[in-house]
C-alpha cells in the first residue's frame, strides 16, 4: 500500500512529457509535406491542436480530402497509445459491469463473496476516473498510463491483492468470524467512505486542472500556480486526503480486519512522508505565500 500513486497537493506543477514535433520542412517524398499546425494562440480545435503538435501528411483518403494527422505518440508504442487507452477502457468497463451484476446477485441471495465483486467494481470505477478526470481538466499530461493500472509499483499491486485474498479466505473458510464484524454499519460507512473519497479526489484533480500531477514535481513549471480555491480551500492536500479514506472505505465495506489495520498504518506512514518531503518543494517555490497557505489549511488526514 505504500505507493498508491496519488496525486501531489493542490500545487503540484504540470508535467513537461515530451510531445511530437511538427516541422515546416518538405519530406523525401515529393508527394508528401509535413508542417506544423500548432498555434498557441487559440483554443483546441480539430484543426489546429493548442496543446499537442501533429505532424500533417498529405494522405490520400476516400473519406476527405484535408490531411490526415500524424503523431507517433498516438501509435501502439506511444506514450499516448490509442489502442491502450481503448484496451484498458474497455477491460475497466468489463470489470466494473461484471462485478456490479455479480455482486447485486450474490448480495440478494446472501451470498458474502459479493463483497469481492463490490472490491473489484470500486477499484475498476476509482482507475477509469483517473484517467477520464486527467483526460478531461489536465490535457497536456494525458498518458495511456494516466489509468494508474500499471504505474502504481509492487506495493500497491500486493495491497490490492492481499485485500482480495482476505475477503476469499474470510467467506470460505471462517464465515462466523466474518459475518460478526461485517454488519449494515459497517457496510454503509465504508460505502459512504468509497463514495465520498472517490468524489473529492476527482474534484481535486479538476479544481487543480494542468497544476496537478500524479507525481510530486521538485523544479517549478514557468505556469506552476497555487491552488487555493475550491477543496483546496479546506485541504491543502485533496487528493490525499481523498484516496486515505476512500481505501479505509473500501476495508470497511468488505469487511476485512487484517487489511483495514494493514491500510490505514502504511498509507499513513506513505503520506507522512510524501507531504513533508513535496511541502519542502512547495515552500521553495511560494515561500511565504505557501507557508501562510499551510497554517491555515489542514490535510485532513489524522496527525499530519
Amino acid at each position: 500500500m505504500a505507493r498508491p500513486s496519488t496525486s501531489s497537493s493542490a500545487a503540484s506543477g504540470q508535467s513537461s512529457g515530451q510531445q511530437a514535433n511538427g516541422h515546416l520542412a518538405p519530406s523525401s517524398d515529393s508527394n508528401t509535406v509535413r508542417r506544423s499546425t500548432q498555434d498557441s494562440s487559440k483554443e483546441d480545435t480539430d484543426e489546429t491542436p493548442d496543446r499537442i503538435q501533429y505532424d500533417y501528411a498529405d494522405v490520400q483518403s476516400p473519406f476527405t480530402s484535408k490531411p490526415l494527422p500524424y503523431d507517433p505518440t498516438l501509435l501502439p508504442d506511444g506514450k499516448r497509445s490509442l489502442s491502450s487507452i481503448g484496451a484498458q477502457s474497455f477491460w475497466l468497463g468489463f470489470a466494473l459491469a461484471t462485478s456490479l451484476v455479480l455482486g447485486a446477485q450474490t448480495a440478494y441471495f446472501d451470498y458474502p463473496i459479493w463483497r469481492l465483486f463490490a472490491f473489484v467494481a470500486s477499484l475498476s470505477l476509482f482507475h477509469f476516473l483517473e484517467y477520464w478526470t486527467t483526460a478531461t481538466y489536465n490535457v497536456p499530461v494525458v498518458r495511456a498510463s494516466s489509468f494508474l493500472l500499471f504505474t502504481n509499483g509492487t506495493a500497491y499491486n500486493v495491497a490490492h491483492t492481499c485485500a482480495m485474498l482476505e475477503i476469499v479466505v474470510s467467506t470460505f473458510a471462517f464465515p462466523r468470524f466474518q459475518a460478526k464484524y461485517c454488519n449494515t454499519i459497517t457496510i454503509s460507512i465504508g460505502l459512504f467512505l468509497i463514495i465520498f473519497g472517490q468524489a473529492t479526489r476527482s474534484l481535486a484533480m479538476a479544481t487543480a486542472g494542468t497544476n496537478f500531477n500524479h507525481t510530486p514535481q521538485m523544479v517549478k513549471k514557468v505556469d506552476h500556480e497555487l491552488v487555493t480555491r475550491g477543496v483546496y480551500a479546506y485541504s491543502r492536500h485533496p487528493s490525499y486526503f481523498a484516496f486515505f479514506w476512500w481505501a479505509i472505505g473500501t476495508q470497511l465495506l468488505v469487511g476485512n480486519k487484517l487489511c483495514l489495520i494493514a491500510y490505514v498504518v502504511v498509507l499513513w506512514k506513505f503520506f507522512h512522508d510524501r507531504i513533508q518531503r513535496e511541502e519542502r518543494s512547495l515552500v521553495q517555490f511560494f515561500g511565504s505565500e505557501y507557508e501562510a497557505y499551510r497554517k491555515r489549511t489542514r490535510t485532513g488526514i489524522p496527525f499530519i
